[in-house]
């Protein structure tokens, strides 16, 4: 059994079908697979209060803005100008200051899962837990990866998160809606084309959780692939 004093960090992804979670302490990583709505008040994974909570939701109305282009009375126009927005869609924002950049979003997103977890998973210093997009970890996820070419992905929902980067320069940072993992495959395969990138010589890091088939799949074509 865990102690809440070995538990430092939990990052949860919660999406339409469920939610899976890390949680890092100092003995060690524990990654779980998805898990279903019916067994968050079961999971004692739940039930502590953590140093550090991350909760990403997933959703495609996503936009990427260069910081100086970027208004934040602007925000739902350029949003609408790349993605349909519902009239009852609210709009918010994020910076991602290492890519100069402004992540703008629908923030009607997650559902009664989100807004739960968001009540349980209260971090130690008593604030509430605002979710954010699954791109916008992402993001984040790219400047503590070593590697030259960057190839950051997620998969839920019937939807495939993209970002790639090379060096410090971000290349692409993306959602395409892809109604089996299979499709998935294909846009990433689709932009390692255009971007002029070898699979062969690159990793791929995946931050929702693979099945067996899935992962051997993505094997046969990259040189490694990881679970961050």
């Amino acid at each position: 059994m865990m102690t809440e004093n070995h538990i430092d960090r939990i990052s949860i992804q919660v999406g339409l079908s469920g939610y899976s979670f890390k949680v890092e302490s100092g003995s060690g990583t524990e990654c779980s697979g998805w898990m279903g709505a019916d067994t968050i008040f079961a999971s004692p994974y739940l039930q502590h209060r953590y140093g550090v909570v991350n909760m990403s939701v997933f959703t495609p109305k996503c936009a990427l803005v260069p910081s100086r282009f970027h208004c934040p009375e602007q925000s739902r126009k350029l949003l609408s100008d790349v993605v349909c927005l519902d009239k009852a869609d609210r709009v918010d924002y994020v910076p991602v200051p290492h890519f100069d950049s402004v992540l703008v979003y629908s923030d009607s997103i997650g559902g009664t899962l989100s807004s739960v977890l968001s009540e349980m998973l209260i971090p130690a210093d008593g604030k509430k837990v605002h979710p954010l997009p699954e791109l916008y970890f992402m993001l984040d996820c790219v400047s503590g990866i070593s590697d030259y070419n960057k190839i950051v992905a997620s998969y839920a929902d019937g939807y495939l998160y993209l970002v790639v980067a090379q060096g410090k320069t971000l290349l692409l940072c993306n959602a395409f809606e892809a109604v089996d993992f299979t499709t998935a495959q294909y846009y990433i395969f689709m932009v390692m084309k255009k971007l002029q990138l070898n699979p062969e010589m690159s990793a791929i890091y995946f931050r929702t959780p693979l099945d067996e088939h899935q992962e051997m799949s993505l094997y046969h074509y990259f040189r490694n692939v990881e679970r961050i």
